[in-house]
């Protein structure tokens, strides 16, 4: 077949059977109307079933000088809404609804992905590039993998957590390969984790940690692990070999138990007749449109860094945001304040000594031989009285 008929919409199937003519479906996707064409099917999804709370690492509130209310506490508020599951997401795809996926790295990108009801939060390993600032992302390690997990798994408790196996964690041995998954389950507090490549030795790693009942979500076409023998981030399945070879890789991953497979830099047409070939889902990224899914970095489509940092931003990524813009002028914006000496100001110095307690304090300090210390802070009290009656006095810096 084709790939360009992969790409025509097939306007005379006979859909009656998937949606009935009471079906509030008007147009279905191009990705469900191709895996309609297969014969067959996947079987029909487990019922959904509503699972315990992630468990939080740090159950502790916060103090009260911080407003209260610690992080499980703001976790258990999102987890108002039902939790996302392999079911949730099976059942999405079995109804050629989009999966939304993003990464995040840490407690607050994971609160924000969460609040903005993403499918999949994915912990990368693409740390390494935008929390670490590496070239790439081979230096992170499976510990600091797990901690970015955990980061992130105290701030999403709705979202379906996906975990990276870092390079050199699962390629040695299938036993090397479920102990990382395992470790990464267990400590990092997610639901699955994600494997790159398709070689025999990866398949093998994939299927082993099946077995071992976890999650697995496969990665092929571009894998930025292999950046060493793939010559830097270059785009795979451009010609007709490789183009195959990402398809078969995809059905071996499928084969494998994966639960879904991430395609990424490979030409539209390639993503179309894997999506099409596949029961699983796929999730795009820089694959084009015809993917049962999409995945951007948490980074790159907000728009944290600025032109010296450009290296990190693909090309195929779209900008939602100037978020890095809206850092820096905040960030200088108080870096004038501090030298201008307009804060902190009486609405940003809330803690007071009482009237009363104050000629006592200073006693104290003058009868300690402070004389210095008693006349700044009786000065202190004379500029916040100042302050707050008639606007900004002269601030007297004590060195």
């Amino acid at each position: 077949m084709s790939f360009s008929r992969l790409l025509t919409p097939r306007i005379l199937l006979d859909t009656t059977a998937v949606f009935p003519p009471s079906s509030s479906v008007v147009a279905p996707s191009l990705s469900r109307q191709l895996r309609c064409t297969r014969t067959g099917g996947s079987p029909p999804a487990p019922p959904h079933r509503l699972v315990a709370r992630r468990a939080m690492s740090n159950g502790a509130a916060e103090p009260a000088i911080y407003g209260g209310g610690g992080g499980a506490q703001q976790a258990a508020s999102s987890a108002a809404a039902r939790r996302v599951t392999l079911a949730t997401l099976r059942g999405k795809h079995r109804r050629g609804e989009p999966i939304s996926m993003v990464t995040a790295y840490d407690y607050p990108s994971g609160v924000h992905v969460d609040a903005a009801g993403f499918d999949i939060c994915l912990v990368g390993d693409s740390a390494a590039m935008v929390a670490h600032g590496h070239d790439n992302t081979l230096p992170i390690s499976l510990d600091l993998m797990i901690e970015h997990c955990r980061a992130v798994a105290r701030g999403a408790a709705r979202t379906f957590l996906v975990g990276d196996l870092p390079f050199g964690s699962y390629e040695a041995s299938t036993a090397q390969a479920v102990g990382s998954a395992v470790r990464v389950m267990k400590e990092g507090g997610v639901n699955s984790i994600k494997l790159e490549g398709s070689a025999p030795s990866r398949i093998s790693a994939a299927r082993a940690i099946v077995d071992a009942g976890i999650a697995v979500m496969g990665h092929i076409g571009l894998t930025p692990q292999s950046v060493s023998a793939l010559g830097g981030f270059r785009p795979q399945g451009k010609t007709v070999e490789s183009a195959v070879k990402v398809v078969e890789a995809a059905l071996a991953l499928q084969e494998a138990g994966c639960f879904a497979v991430v395609l990424e830099c490979v030409p539209a047409p390639v993503a179309a007749a894997a999506t099409s070939a596949l029961t699983i889902p796929t999730i795009g990224v820089g694959a084009g449109p015809f993917c049962s899914g999409q995945v951007l970095v948490y980074h790159d489509l907000l728009g944290t860094f600025q032109t010296s940092h450009a290296k990190v931003s693909p090309k195929f990524c779209k900008q939602y945001g100037n978020i890095g813009d809206v850092i820096n002028r905040a960030l200088s914006k108080y870096k004038q304040e501090v030298e201008t000496q307009s804060f902190p100001g009486p609405s940003h110095t809330p803690y007071k000594l009482a009237a009363t307690d104050v000629d006592a304090f200073l006693n104290a300090l003058k009868m300690k031989g402070l004389n210095v210390a008693a006349d700044a802070a009786a000065d202190a009290v004379e500029y916040t009285d100042e302050k707050e009656i008639n606007g900004t006095p002269q601030l007297k810096v004590y060195a």
